[in-house]
């Protein structure tokens, strides 16, 4: 069979690039799709973490006296090591106050270690060549999962002074690759005699289909749909002692996932995505443009040579108006016509993906689109 995915762009509004992509397979229309790349697993999760910390080494462009709270962290860190100092005493300008980010990922075990980002919250100008200081992550429980410390690379620098500057990427964000070290274990749920299966994009054709490629399986009645978005899968009795072995061979499992039929339209770029089932109903387009255009030009009257004393130069407007309308275009689709016909009819005739944005959102008007259109 035939599988079609059609993509149609344009780098302005008088120039089309219209691209069909056809790829002939003897295989199913759609093709398999493992398990792992539809669902989650209920309990197995992704944790964000946070924390609030100093960026100490940079090159006079951290925080200035305006952000009073970098100078107070500043003296807080110095009273625990044995340094007294009054915030208001402090001018320093290579230090930067930062919110770090991180994710923890599931099952994460202490001494692991996980990337880091760290954001300045003041006005500092660039983070380029500092070193985060030893800052806790905490969750949202308030426990502190991971403590973070390193050199912060930004990817990008600022330099110049006075009105001459120049600034390549983001120097105020920096990242910091296993820059913090789990110290708690995640707190994932593993499981023990049933597993929950999440769908990714809930759809009741999907979650039936997973049902039956599980029991096909493993059993009968291993699985079952409790919802659109949810599959429950008992742990067989072979496999109690291995979870993890299970799970391994339940992600394995392939079936065609369902995709419902859509048109996406981004009309300030004006990129059209079209899915293979969309299909097109028996319609006749007819489409063509009106075009006015308006010249005015301005022309300098000069007096005669016999003119009186009072006569000056005026400079006279010449205005013309001008009107083109272009034939229309006509296009007739008939019952069944899929988006391969509709995209090689609108090319040959030469329609501007504006045009078909236009096109497209009139068909859907009529009902002639089965297919859900969305404007991104």
């Amino acid at each position: 069979m035939r599988t079609l995915f059609a993509i149609i762009g344009f780098t302005g509004l008088m120039a089309a690039d219209i691209a069909l992509l056809v790829a002939d397979t003897a295989a199913p229309a759609a093709p398999a799709t493992r398990l792992k790349d539809l669902v989650d697993i209920e309990g197995v999760r992704e944790n964000q973490l946070m924390g609030y910390g100093l960026v100490v080494g940079l090159a006079g462009t951290g925080d200035k006296r305006t952000t009073l709270f970098s100078a107070q962290s500043l003296a807080n860190l110095l009273s625990r090591m044995g340094v007294s100092v009054s915030p208001t005493d402090m001018r320093v300008s290579n230090t930067a106050a930062v919110m770090v980010t991180a994710t923890l990922p599931a099952f994460s075990q202490p001494g692991m270690r996980i990337d880091i980002t760290a954001a300045a919250i003041g006005d500092a100008t660039n983070l380029q060549g500092g070193i985060l200081v030893l800052t806790s992550l905490r969750g949202a429980d308030g426990q502190v999962y991971a403590v973070a410390q390193g050199p912060v690379m930004t990817g990008g620098f600022a330099t110049g002074r006075g009105g001459a500057s120049q600034t390549v990427n983001h120097p105020t964000v920096g990242r910091s690759p296993e820059g913090a070290i789990v110290e708690r274990p995640a707190p994932s749920v593993a499981p023990r005699t049933v597993v929950r299966l999440q769908l990714r994009r809930s759809d009741f054709t999907t979650s039936a289909r997973i049902v039956a490629a599980v029991n096909g399986k493993f059993g009968s009645t291993t699985a079952h749909a409790e919802n659109a978005g949810l599959v429950s899968v008992a742990i067989p009795t072979e496999f109690s002692a291995k979870t993890t072995e299970f799970i391994s061979a339940l992600e394995n499992v392939t079936l065609e996932a369902d995709r419902p039929a859509r048109v996406a339209i981004n009309e300030r770029t004006g990129t059209i995505v079209l899915g293979k089932d969309v299909r097109i109903a028996p319609v006749a387009i007819l489409h063509g443009n009106l075009s006015v255009e308006i010249q005015t030009t301005y022309e300098v009257s000069q007096p005669g040579a016999l003119s009186g004393p009072g006569a000056t130069t005026a400079v006279v407007p010449d205005t013309r108006v001008t009107a083109k309308e272009e034939k229309a275009r006509n296009l007739v689709l008939k019952r069944g016509a899929t988006v391969e016909e509709l995209v090689r009819a609108l090319a040959a005739i030469g329609a501007t993906p504006r045009d078909v944005i236009a096109i497209l959102q009139n068909l859907r008007s009529v009902g002639a689109l089965d297919a859900e259109v969305e404007v991104i």
